[in-house]
């Protein structure tokens, strides 16, 4: 059974965006590393990963229904 989550990607990561990103389709259980994969983003280009506000790791499971950020590295000075 499909499960959704709203996704946002952030900075330079905008133009990966699914064209449903408030009702993303995941399978339930699907890991952060596995929807890194999905959205074709590179694990290093993904430096803070945020779900339902909370930062996580590439273990983290979803469920559907949660809300997840995803920022790039961020560079300046």
């Amino acid at each position: 059974m499909k499960s959704y989550i709203q996704i946002k990607l952030f900075a330079s990561l905008q133009e990966l965006t699914p064209p449903t990103p408030d009702e993303y389709p995941i399978d339930a259980g699907l890991s952060i590393q596995g929807l890194l994969e999905q959205l074709k983003i590179q694990p290093e280009k993904a430096k803070l990963i945020f779900v339902n506000g909370v930062k996580v790791d590439l273990s983290k499971t979803l469920n559907g229904g949660e809300r997840v950020g995803i920022f790039p590295p961020v560079g300046g000075g």
